[in-house]
């Protein structure tokens, strides 16, 4: 028994060792990183191509498509669209790079705010030179595509064919058809109406659409000019609210007649409902994936969807009391 006892004890503390030197390793490894990290965040080189700013400046800094590298002094503010703003020198405004990083040099001054959209804020080992009522927005992440977005918009109109735009693609068909089988099957009666509406009376449902949108535009910016802000806010919500359940309203209908009509079209045997809202969805997330055209499909699917939107109509019965309840 003892000797049976005994090896147990010793397979207990084997694995005790091993799953010991596993936390040792990994912690090891997470140290390594960090210091990794901390060497590049400390010593991040910037871009060699960057345009210098020397001297005194009075006016606002901007880089278009470049990066800039403020050595002198900036009065008032600097921002680079799809570069890294890196200030040696001394900048009174606010500093903002969308598409790039902020990099802050030792010995170095920030007076303003610092705004960063998919790059990070390197400022060394030090305490930055800052403000301290200043504040720091940052959003890390698709710096890349946001560099490439800002140094080549019409890039937009032509999205690369890449696994991720199909991936983006599947998962917003998937997205509209769960949307669509749950709106037809709460409201069918509804967006069977809508639906027959819009095949007699589209041109009228596009009209009302349009001008509709027109409205809501011109009355959200005239709100926020003319009333105090928390009331232009609560309003430009309940537009903002409007927009969203209109979009997804009309392009329900506009799926179900789109699938209706290719079912009649190339497939008359099929009565599946889910397949025809399938046709439907695949159809118009195909076309709204063109490059070139699919900004305006877009803008027609918005405008057409608000047009359904107004102009659906709600069927209320009043009954008059029987004369026994009077």
């Amino acid at each position: 028994m003892e000797g049976v006892s005994n090896d147990k004890w010793k397979m207990i503390l084997s694995l005790q060792l091993a799953v010991l030197k596993q936390v040792v390793l990994l912690g090891a490894l997470l140290l390594t990183f960090v210091a990794i990290q901390a060497q590049t965040a400390d010593d991040h080189p910037g871009d060699p191509d960057a345009r210098v700013i020397e001297g005194v400046s009075n006016t606002t800094v901007f880089g278009l498509g470049q990066s800039i590298k403020i050595t002198g002094t900036v009065k008032k503010g600097a921002i680079a669209f799809g570069g890294d703003v890196i200030v040696e020198g001394s900048v009174d405004g606010d500093v903002a790079a969308i598409g790039g990083s902020v990099i802050q040099r030792a010995g170095s001054r920030i007076g303003g705010d610092v705004i960063v959209l998919g790059g990070i804020y390197h400022h060394g080992k030090a305490a930055p030179g800052r403000d301290p009522q200043s504040v720091t927005i940052m959003y890390a992440g698709y710096e890349n595509e946001l560099r490439h977005v800002m140094r080549e918009p019409f890039s937009l109109l032509h999205p690369r064919l890449t696994p991720a735009f199909l991936g983006m693609r599947l998962l917003a068909v998937l997205f509209w058809l769960i949307i669509s089988l749950a709106l037809t099957a709460v409201m069918p009666n509804t967006i069977s109406r809508a639906v027959a509406r819009l095949q007699l009376t589209s041109l009228r449902v596009a009209v009302i659409g349009l001008l509709g949108s027109i409205a809501i535009t011109i009355g959200v910016v005239a709100c926020l000019l003319v009333f105090p802000e928390i009331v232009g806010a609560l309003i430009s919500v309940l537009a903002l609210l409007l927009v969203v359940v209109a979009t997804l309203f009309g392009r329900v209908v506009i799926f179900v007649a789109t699938g209706r009509w290719l079912q009649r079209r190339f497939l008359p045997r099929v009565r599946s409902e889910s397949i025809i809202l399938l046709l439907g969805v695949a159809f118009w997330v195909a076309l709204a994936s063109l490059p070139y055209i699919w900004p305006i499909i877009i803008a027609g699917l918005l405008v057409v969807s608000l047009g359904l939107a107004l102009t659906a109509r709600y069927r209320i019965s009043w009954k008059r009391p029987s004369s026994l309840e009077a």
